[in-house]
């Protein structure tokens, strides 16, 4: 049977599983930010630790992300996504049965590390199976995947950890993952690669990094605008506590509001590049909104107005618009047989970055507040403006 026949009906499918294997895996790396109310309240933790330890799942997916990428490129999409989110699971059940710091940031950390096998695997099996006329709306709900994660670890999260402990509030991502590496175990199937010996010549297995910096730029980009993303999804929740007096379970309503609006933005540029045919006209236009939303939501935060809410509302969509667009950007520029690893690289550079902005913003705001965070954040997608590469 002609597998390439078949999947035209399946690829649907494909980018569902693709979907549950991003939204399980951010329920680990961009959920447990929403502990920090509660190691902060509860535990004794200042900002900054709380935001370390928040931030350990990243940073555990700093140190294997080309690493399951190259996995992906040489072996397929479906073993790596599997194998990660099944580490993943167990990792965080581990994690559900201490609350000591020390071991409880490690198994965060290997969780993270296993998890991270989604952000590669998952959209290079997206790019493999649609064509270019398409990628940018498949990428983009691919891209929803993320919003909605932490959509739902907002809404789970904080009432479990308040109510029941650190401890059954991982409970959720674990399940969550252990689902996600059965699932993508069944139903995934592998895109198809054009031969290697038949392709030596044509240049697809050349390294895309040599002779442009058009790669590196995009990863400089993506860089600089997670900062206000990484800013938005982990404070977010302490601002609305702390700063306006919400309770947690109200707090999250408006983050988990919040999340699926940026996960419709997502779509909506993706469907954008579509119709344009480009990938970096849009980023560089996002950008911009990016930097302007930041500023607005500081002044907005500064004079305590009401419109406060509205401009988080309007920055968690707009920081999280750009993803979408640097991926498939990345994807169709790595190629079939580089794809995986330009991918690890691009999250590499933004799992660092969102690694760093846990306890950077969070002792930042416990030294300035929120209202001069928020606008230092701002400056880093200004700075990313410039650096969006034209299109080649």
């Amino acid at each position: 049977m002609d597998v390439a026949v078949d999947i035209g009906r399946k690829r649907w499918l494909i980018l569902a599983l693709g979907v549950l294997a991003q939204t399980v895996q951010a329920t680990v790396v961009n959920g447990t930010a929403f502990l920090i109310p509660t190691l902060h309240t509860e535990h004794g933790l200042d900002l900054a630790q709380a935001g370390t330890l928040a931030g350990a799942p990243i940073l555990g997916g700093v140190l294997t992300l080309v690493a399951w990428g190259a996995i992906a490129d040489r072996f397929g999409e479906r073993h790596a996504l599997a194998a990660g989110l099944g580490i993943a699971s167990a990792a965080t059940a581990a994690a559900a049965t201490t609350t000591a710091p020390g071991a409880l940031a490690v198994l965060l950390a290997v969780a993270g590390a296993g998890a991270a096998s989604a952000n590669a695997a998952s959209g290079r099996v997206v790019v493999g199976w649609f064509p270019p006329a398409q990628r940018g709306l498949a990428m983009g709900i691919r891209q929803m995947s993320v919003p909605l994660g932490v959509a739902l670890a907002a809404m789970v999260i904080p009432p479990l950890a308040r109510d029941h402990g650190i401890g059954w509030a991982l409970v959720f991502p674990a399940v969550m993952c252990g689902v996600g590496a059965l699932a993508c175990a069944v139903g995934i199937v592998d895109p198809p690669r054009p031969d290697r010996d038949g392709v030596a010549d044509t240049g697809l297995l050349d390294n895309p990094y040599r002779g442009s910096r058009t790669l590196a730029r995009i990863h400089g980009t993506s860089i600089l605008l997670v900062i206000p993303q990484h800013m938005v999804w982990t404070f977010a929740l302490l601002w609305l506590v702390t700063d306006l007096g919400w309770t947690e379970t109200s707090a999250g309503l408006v983050i988990t509001a919040a999340q699926f609006l940026g996960a419709f933005g997502r779509v909506a540029v993706g469907v954008w590049s579509d119709r344009v045919g480009s990938r970096l006209g849009p980023l560089r236009i996002v950008a911009m909104s990016v930097a302007v939303s930041m500023a607005a939501l500081a002044a907005a935060a500064w004079f305590a107005s009401p419109v406060a809410i509205v401009m988080l509302l309007v920055a968690s969509v707009t920081t999280v618009a750009p993803n979408g667009l640097a991926f498939t950007a990345v994807a169709e520029l790595g190629g079939p047989f580089w794809g995986g690893r330009a991918l690890g690289i691009q999250n590499t550079g933004q799992f660092i970055t969102g690694a760093a902005v846990g306890p950077a913003f969070g002792a930042l705001i416990g030294a300035v507040g929120f209202p001069v965070a928020f606008a230092i954040a701002a400056i880093a997608p200004l700075a990313a403006v410039p650096l969006v590469p034209r299109d080649e």
